[in-house]
């Protein structure tokens, strides 16, 4: 009988144990199973560093396989105009996450990690998706994202902005919480719709096309003082609840996978540090089982200044309830920090096992134990002409005609397409960056030809005859218009591009030259003046100079949507989402508020009828 060296027979034992290993029965590898199981018996099975881990979401300029690997992580994040190239393809983007994915899977016990991204009109930080007015189009999104191999976007926001002076409004959709509260349609698009009998506050994700969603932020983060972002919702318990709340409700019954949580603070108590709202109110009461996520550095801007006690801000955020902590760069501060507040009792297990049960509930819910790798076959998806039809269609239902003739009996719109020659002016006329606004390719967004789309002047030269002259002029003089044998102009003046606290305006007029170029444009031919804004700006002084005037908000990338209404091929039905003020002195004022004076009310719109040619 041969006797085999130590060393070898080691070795068989191990492959025997490794054999046999596999073939041992997982509960929670098994689909067959209820999610409520799976979930159960993967926890069990978890040490304190994989439960942290899946905690921990990180951005990926700090990410490698081998970190995700090391330290169990959870979840991945692009920041705003965070990408692997500049102008990167969908196929660089699904080989980027599925070396990450890869990096998760082999780990002891495998768990796929998650990626999210600000996809909040459109894939608006990838190079050729289609960008949608805001927060408008969900299931086109959805497949946009699962191009580039991502699974969860940050959207919708679902805010009451009640003071345009905050630099996010334009991610809100209105004022009045009603709006709002249809508007979280978006949901079941970017997820899917839920089944009959659906629990709400549950959550869902139809499939592999669909992406987990993301309502934010909870809560009150449209009502700070003055409109300053970030900054202090000064309102009592009762307005809280019928204002800022109701989105919510909708989305947990439209079940929605997770909930983001405010920078800001609801009467001094910063909301990341909120337990009765976070846990007692949106857990308990309102009964949600997906995971909350922290914003960016969230938790950090619990202490004043940001940063200064994180061991605190670890602590505050965690036991408030706060599911996912989006570190997003110093994640081994994070997981040191708060494995020490395990081990020393600050932070009771049961707390963290909430956590990862609602995390783990939510990746099994969408399948990401089963599909944990980018589908490459869906990069035919970015940008594609369907999304791009679609987006145009929003573009020209969402436009709203404040202004249509100096006399009710003489309207301008629509304008002629077979005018000999026409002017374009105006700052905004050429520029895809300024019409998409912020959160587009950057996060402050960018100006000229940032991505691929079309800009308004690219529009109108579309949409005219092929006899008629397209002239266009930036800025130009008042001879020039007047000696220029125009047959009218179309000036697109607006804001610049602006995100979050960048954003936040108390004057909220028109950067210059916009008044000029409208004062000189208008003063010598007849002008209809295209808005391009986040929101309501200041324009009653140029009201009067002004034959039309056209709020297009933030159109996105297909221009085409704002000629379409301009020249007659579809009528002008739009309605104005939010109070159009007269002067910032009366900010706030919100439509049933007792000195409500507006320039135009909520809900103005006037409409047109499409040409017969």
């Amino acid at each position: 009988m041969a006797v085999l060296a130590a060393p070898v027979v080691a070795a068989v034992l191990l492959l025997t144990w490794a054999a046999y290993g596999e073939a041992q029965y997982v509960l929670y590898k098994d689909a067959t199973k209820p999610v409520e199981a799976r979930v159960t018996d993967l926890l069990a099975r978890m040490t304190l560093a994989e439960k942290i881990g899946q905690m921990t979401q990180i951005e990926r300029q700090v990410a490698s396989p081998q970190v995700l690997k090391d330290y169990f992580i959870g979840s991945l994040l692009s920041g705003g105009g965070s990408v692997p190239r500049k102008q990167a393809t969908a196929a660089e983007w699904v080989s980027m996450v599925s070396d990450f994915q890869k990096g998760s899977l082999s780990t002891r016990l495998g768990i796929p990690m998650i990626y999210g991204i600000d996809a909040v009109h459109g894939h608006n930080n990838v190079y050729g998706a289609t960008i949608f007015p805001h927060n408008r189009i969900g299931a086109a999104t959805a497949l946009e994202v699962r191009a580039t191999g991502i699974q969860y976007a940050f959207a919708p926001c679902i805010a009451v902005c009640r003071d345009p002076r905050w630099g996010r409004c334009y991610e809100s959709y209105s004022e009045d919480h009603r709006i709002v509260q249809a508007m979280t349609e978006l949901i079941p698009g970017l997820q899917g719709d839920v089944p009959a009998n659906f629990t709400s506050g549950m959550p869902y994700v139809a499939g592999k096309n669909n992406v987990a969603a993301c309502a934010k932020h909870f809560v009150g983060d449209g009502g700070t003082q003055n409109g300053v972002n970030e900054d202090n919702t000064i309102i009592d318990r009762r307005g809280l609840m019928t204002i800022h709340m109701p989105a919510y409700l909708n989305a947990l019954q439209k079940g929605v996978s997770t909930v983001m949580i405010s920078y800001s603070s609801w009467n001094g108590i910063k909301m990341h540090a909120n337990h009765d709202l976070v846990t007692r109110y949106l857990k308990d009461r309102l009964n949600f089982k997906g995971f909350t996520i922290s914003d960016w550095e969230g938790i950090d801007r619990i202490t004043t200044p940001a940063g200064s006690n994180y061991s605190y801000s670890v602590q505050a955020g965690v036991l408030a309830g706060i599911d996912m902590i989006m570190v997003p760069n110093n994640y081994q501060s994070f997981i040191s920090i708060l494995t020490s507040h395990v081990n020393n009792g600050i932070i009771p297990m049961s707390r963290i096992d909430d956590a990862v049960t609602r995390i783990l509930r939510v990746k099994f819910t969408m399948g990401l134990f089963e599909n944990p790798m980018p589908d490459s076959s869906m990069a035919d998806q970015l940008g594609k002409k369907e999304h791009r039809d679609l987006a145009r269609e929003a573009v020209r239902k969402s436009l709203v005609l404040l202004k249509n003739g100096k006399t009710s009996d003489k309207p301008m719109l629509p304008l002629s397409k077979k005018a000999p020659k026409i002017l374009v002016a105006g700052s905004h006329a050429d520029n895809l960056g300024y019409q998409c606004g912020g959160w587009t390719i950057e996060w402050q967004g960018d100006t000229g030809r940032i991505t691929v789309g079309m800009t308004i002047l690219d529009a109108v030269k579309a949409a005219v005859d092929p006899s008629t002259t397209v002239v266009f002029a930036e800025n130009p003089d008042a001879d020039f218009v007047k000696n220029g044998g125009f047959s009218y102009a179309i000036v697109v003046v607006g804001e610049h591009p602006y995100t979050e606290t960048k954003g936040d305006s108390l004057n909220l007029t028109i950067p210059d030259p916009g008044p000029s170029t409208v004062a000189t444009v208008c003063g010598a031919v007849q002008c209809a003046t295209v808005l391009i804004s986040g929101r309501p700006v200041v324009v009653q002084p140029f009201l009067g100079a002004m034959d039309a005037l056209v709020a297009a908000w933030l159109p996105g990338t297909e221009g085409q949507g704002v000629t379409d209404v301009l020249f007659g091929d579809y009528g002008f039905t739009g309605k104005l989402p939010r109070t159009w003020f007269k002067s910032v002195d009366q900010l706030p004022m919100n439509y049933g508020d007792a000195h409500y004076d507006p320039l135009f009310p909520l809900g103005f719109g006037l409409t047109t009828q499409p040409r017969t040619y």
